[in-house]
């Protein structure tokens, strides 16, 4: 059993891919949740992993507000197998651990959650489980441009966009989305790509997200 402050019912999991790469996870699940969403972090070259600040911030106030967390380190960070494959070998990583949500969300709705790297990993997911997507600062430019199959999805999206992010701030979000569909862009007021000190606030919109769907809401954004 893994061991974090203030968030029950905490377990530790290790994820097959499908090339043969295990990932190290956790997964906070409590029998009340109303909804999980699988966290996906920042770019293992440059110190992100399951514990980066805002993921590990999110994987503290999510459960507490009533949504499951299922957080995993991408190939190559920490006790995961493999070597960074350049946003390529990472978007199969994200697949398997959505699958590793799905086999114990029950009936509960699934979200993605990534930040920076994370959140672009989530563009070219090919999956029809999840309810939604939350991409908080995405750079919007790890996966190519024909590649990101979420756009022109009818499932909702939320961007989380800080509003001085220094890879992609929220003009620069609007117009690299524009034609996306089910697409909101909220701005987070006084914040950068690191989002210190906005941890609440993130938590607090991707648990409103959430339960849109947990409350039988999902039908209205098609």
């Amino acid at each position: 059993m893994g061991t974090v402050a203030n968030v029950p019912g905490v377990s530790d999991l290790s994820i097959d891919v499908a090339d043969g790469t295990r990932l190290e996870a956790e997964l906070a699940l409590d029998e009340d949740a109303t909804a999980l969403a699988v966290l996906a972090h920042p770019h293992p070259l440059y110190g992100g992993s399951m514990h980066a600040g805002l993921v590990d911030e999110l994987f503290r106030l999510l459960p507490r507000a009533g949504v499951g967390a299922l957080r995993f380190n991408f190939r190559g960070v920490g006790a995961s197998t493999g070597t960074h494959d350049e946003g390529r070998g990472e978007r199969a990583d994200l697949a398997a651990a959505v699958d590793a949500a799905v086999a114990v969300a029950g009936d509960r709705p699934l979200l993605t959650c990534g930040w920076s790297f994370g959140a672009d990993m989530s563009l070219a997911l090919d999956d029809p489980r999840p309810v939604g997507f939350v991409l908080v600062a995405p750079p919007l430019r790890i996966v190519a441009a024909e590649q990101r199959t979420i756009g022109g999805d009818p499932r909702p999206k939320l961007l989380l966009v800080p509003e001085h992010d220094q890879f992609r701030p929220p003009a620069a979000a609007i117009e690299e989305t524009e034609g996306w569909t089910a697409t909101t862009i909220v701005p987070v007021a006084g914040a950068d790509h690191f989002l210190w000190g906005h941890a609440e606030e993130v938590a607090g919109k991707v648990v409103a997200f959430a339960a849109t769907f947990a409350a039988g809401g999902a039908a209205a954004h098609h």
